[in-house]
């Protein structure tokens, strides 16, 4: 998995048909716009979830939130301990 961190306007290209670009957000909403050929099928997670049974569910990637700044980022004051991290546990 990649992450980012991407400025408004800035675009991903995946593969040489599909962009998405990123329109900018607040809080914890982030707007998108997905610039993709009508052949693609693009479906939210929420609908997936909802339309599918119990064993596709199952089968459905599971993404967790993690701390937004990694220990290895994070300003240390002199003297003071390492601060604990919770990591999610590597696939």
């Amino acid at each position: 998995m990649l992450r980012l961190t991407v400025s408004t306007e800035e675009y991903l290209m995946i593969g040489e048909d599909i962009r998405l670009v990123f329109l900018g957000g607040t809080g914890k909403h982030l707007r998108i716009m997905v610039d993709a050929p009508r052949d693609k099928n693009i479906v939210r997670s929420t609908v997936l979830e909802k339309n599918a049974t119990e064993q596709e569910r199952a089968q459905l990637p599971r993404y967790y939130a993690q701390q937004e700044h990694p220990e290895r980022y994070v300003k240390r004051e002199a003297g003071k301990a390492k601060a604990q991290v919770k990591r999610c546990p590597q696939r």
